[in-house]
């Protein structure tokens, strides 16, 4: 049987839509290339078609992954003024806590890519760079932009580390009132010249 022209780009990109999820909810490095292929009904030996090394297929995923997160928390110049303040409040929602398979992939996966090579940290360092940038041009603060997202990726890392539900909320719920009042104190602060 012959297969589309199309068959195999659709079937890497299946592999890395299921790769993603799968690592995102358990962890890439221990998940090995049998349970990868087989969540998309195909044996471990064909995954050496789509991707040379199990390595490859997570620079791919990465890549993609921030490549999404930058491009939804950067925004566009037509994002509206209260975009930050919208990316905060989604970032740090329960929901976004409790379903790391849809959700931003530094929580779940930035211990694995402090240990990956170069490539996947420099895609990652370009991605968070973006995000930085154009919070930091929307804010009025370098600073304060990188600040936010280390606030953002560290509260779902904990609330996400926690057992109890409450717990989980009161993690999202001070840091969501900690950045709105530093956001408040920012905008009252006098500059300097």
């Amino acid at each position: 049987m012959r297969y589309a022209s199309t068959h195999k780009n659709e079937t890497r990109q299946k592999l890395l839509d299921s790769s993603r999820a799968i690592a995102k909810k358990g962890g890439f490095a221990s998940t090995g290339v049998d349970a990868l292929m087989a969540s998309i009904g195909l044996t471990g030996g064909a995954f050496y078609s789509h991707f040379p090394s199990k390595q490859a297929l997570f620079e791919a995923l990465v890549a993609e992954e921030m490549e999404n997160s930058s491009s939804m928390l950067a925004g566009d110049k037509d994002a509206p003024d209260n975009h930050v303040a919208k990316c905060v409040r989604d970032y740090l929602s329960s929901f976004h806590a409790m379903n790391p398979d849809v959700g931003c992939a530094l929580p779940v996966l930035g211990a694995e890519i402090a240990r990956a090579g170069p490539e996947v940290r420099s895609t990652v360092e370009a991605a968070l760079k973006r995000t930085q940038k154009s919070w930091s041009a929307r804010t009025g603060d370098a600073d304060a932009a990188w600040a936010l997202i280390a606030q953002c990726v560290g509260a779902v890392v904990l609330a996400r580390a926690v057992e109890s539900e409450r717990t989980r909320k009161e993690i999202l719920a001070a840091s969501r009132r900690f950045i709105d009042k530093a956001e408040r104190k920012g905008a009252s602060a006098p500059t300097s010249s």
